[in-house]
């Protein structure tokens, strides 16, 4: 579905995409006992998030936990209703917590937000200075749950399906009366990356659904790569054979999700 989407809007997945994580790690917090008296109504965001010199606190007073200082990189903040946050609870563990973005001590500002695409989805810091936030699971409980590994699997899914739109004008391009043998190079090159990619999607999707929780950060960190691969490979291919395209620029913004080489360097310690 979220492939869907991004074929036929990169940024409404963009969107999409966090609401959809956010409501399924509430439905694994219920599950694991963790969550009580919360709100998922509204639309969510997730920011989990770090930067240097940005280190969001948490802080409970009398039972009520409350959060202060600057979160950075959360995207729409200023449109949505409620967020996951991560922050600190002392100097070594972080807690992730539900605010509502609607409170008057939570500021979103923004920008700085200088993109060549997904210029409307604005990820910029926010600002907090005693919002009342709702613990989700336990100090440690956010990162090592087997759904954050299925959560970087959709966004691999809405850099695949926003592939498929470049893919069709590589095919229309191959298809025209003035094409060559290097139009359906590029098309061949771009049809054999997302082939493999699917591939790669709907084999950990499988294992997803077969409960195989032991190998799912190695599925997600595989597919991922695969997916990136490909998508790095259609954009270079749409480059060469139609030149500057609409269909990109939030692409290749999204696809810079993707950290690379310091991806790759995890899969290798697990794989």
């Amino acid at each position: 579905m979220l492939a869907s989407v991004a074929a036929r809007d990169v940024a409404a997945a963009r969107v999409l995409e966090p609401h959809l994580d956010a409501l399924a790690i509430l439905d694994e917090a219920r599950d694991d006992g963790f969550r009580e008296n919360l709100d998922a109504t509204g639309t969510w965001g997730v920011f989990a998030a770090e930067a240097p010199g940005t280190r969001p606190a948490a802080r409970q007073d009398a039972g009520t936990w409350t959060l202060h200082g600057t979160k950075p990189w959360c995207s729409l903040a200023a449109d949505l209703d409620r967020a996951l946050v991560t922050a600190w609870i002392d100097e070594e563990r972080r807690q992730l917590f539900a605010i509502d973005l609607r409170d008057p001590s939570v500021t979103a500002r923004t920008g700085p937000w200088h993109a060549r695409g997904l210029d409307r989805v604005v990820s910029a810091p926010i600002d907090v200075d005693g919002a009342v936030a709702t613990p989700v699971g336990d100090a440690g409980w956010y990162l090592p749950r087997p759904g954050f590994a299925r959560g970087g699997a959709g966004v691999a899914a809405c850099w695949w399906g926003g592939a498929l739109p470049l893919r069709a004008a590589l095919c229309e391009a191959a298809r025209s009366d003035r094409a060559d043998q290097l139009a359906r190079v590029h098309l061949g090159r771009a049809d054999v990356a997302l082939w493999a990619a699917r591939a790669a999607l709907v084999e950990a999707a499988t294992a997803f659904d077969a409960g195989v929780s032991a190998s799912e950060d190695l599925h997600t960190a595989r597919s991922r790569a695969v997916v990136a691969d490909a998508v790095e490979t259609v954009l270079a291919e749409a480059a060469h054979a139609l030149g500057p395209s609409p269909l990109v620029a939030d692409l290749q913004v999204y696809i810079r999700q993707h950290h690379a080489d310091r991806d790759l360097a995890r899969t290798g310690g697990d794989g």
